[in-house]
């Protein structure tokens, strides 16, 4: 089968490789579509994982092949695959701390090589522990492999969002309108919130506006937090989602966020950056810093529920579309967006 193998920092290497072999409890599936996500482009772009491996794990496809121990699954069956299923029974998971759990860290999905997620090639195995516990999700005949490829990020959005507890009639700041502030917009317009968002590009400030934001800024205005302010009666936003590695990004959440109110990370900032602060802004305001990574268990259901009925609308993320060949050309896309570039898919 090909496959796009990782063979040194920012060395993709698109060639033949052999198909796994399914152990008897184990699944294969026929990649259709698979996301291509930041932390795959950090994963290529950086010194992080020794080569050679394969990426990608935004999954959807066709079961291909079932181990002879396999129940409930057949060969033709249309699935989303997730990479990572907790062991649910240790520390971690007993407090909800999925990702944090040795058996979600290091039990994954693979095309080859060192188990990497494996959905940039053409097949991809399935270990029977994701299998038995809740990793493939049966796709409704009505929702498209792209629609269902969206499962897993809005699964990763939705746990940051549920951690920051976001209710009805909340305003929530969120910074970059990317493809995950995009649906950090959409998903806070459906429990209830109010979404101001911004970004350093007018389209997609522009884009903001269309999928849900209430209000949307050029980040650089240095009247920022005046006008969050003035839309939240004095008080500013209730929560900031941090969709960008930003140093300003923090410090102009930080100006625009009420006291009492909360702060998450969840883009991952480069580990050179360091960002001081005064402990006593955090004390005196009781500002709420925290982070969130990865997905969630615990929301996987729900996750799936928002995407397969179309509560959130996941075709408006995606712009851009390339065959398994050209993942170079669409990370290099991903790293130097043009003005319309949102979520790319890639298609082995």
């Amino acid at each position: 089968m090909k496959a796009q193998v990782f063979r040194g920092v920012n060395q993709l290497s698109y060639e033949e490789v052999p198909t796994p072999e399914i152990l008897p409890d184990e699944v294969l599936v026929q990649v259709q579509v698979v996301g291509l996500c930041q932390s795959d482009i950090k994963k290529i772009r950086y010194p992080l994982y020794e080569p050679p491996r394969i990426f990608g794990h935004e999954t959807a496809g066709t079961i291909a092949a079932v181990g002879s121990e396999v129940e409930g699954w057949q060969v033709g069956t249309r699935v989303v695959v997730l990479h990572h299923i907790p062991c649910m029974h240790c520390a971690y998971c007993l407090n909800d701390n999925f990702s944090m759990c040795n058996v979600y860290k290091n039990i994954t999905t693979t095309a080859g090589f060192a188990p990497s997620g494996g959905g940039f090639a053409e097949y991809v195995k399935v270990p029977g522990h994701i299998v038995r516990n809740g990793g493939l999700l049966t796709i409704p005949d009505d929702i498209t492999f792209e629609q269902a490829s969206f499962v897993e990020p809005t699964n990763c959005c939705l746990k940051a969002v549920k951690k920051a507890q976001i209710a009805p009639g909340q305003t929530v700041l969120v910074t970059g309108a990317g493809p995950i502030g995009l649906m950090f917009i959409m998903l806070v317009k459906y429990f209830g919130g109010r979404a101001i968002a911004t970004d350093l590009l007018p389209s997609r400030i522009e884009k903001a506006l269309i999928v849900g934001a209430e209000a949307a800024f050029d980040a650089r205005d240095p009247d920022l937090p005046a006008k969050v302010h003035a839309m939240t009666q004095g008080m500013g936003v209730d929560t900031s989602l941090l969709a960008v590695p930003s140093e300003k990004a923090f410090f102009q959440a930080l100006d625009c966020t009420r006291k009492g109110g909360k702060i998450l990370f969840f883009a991952e900032f480069p580990d050179e950056v360091e960002i001081p602060i005064n402990p006593n802004i955090l004390y005196r305001r009781e500002i709420d810093l925290m982070g969130s990574y990865s997905s969630s268990y615990r929301v996987q259901a729900l996750s799936a529920d928002i995407v397969f009925n179309k509560r959130i609308n996941v075709d408006a993320l995606v712009s851009d579309r390339y065959p398994l060949k050209d993942l170079t050309a669409a990370v290099e896309q991903a790293i130097a967006p043009s003005p319309e570039t949102y979520k790319i898919l890639i298609y082995p």
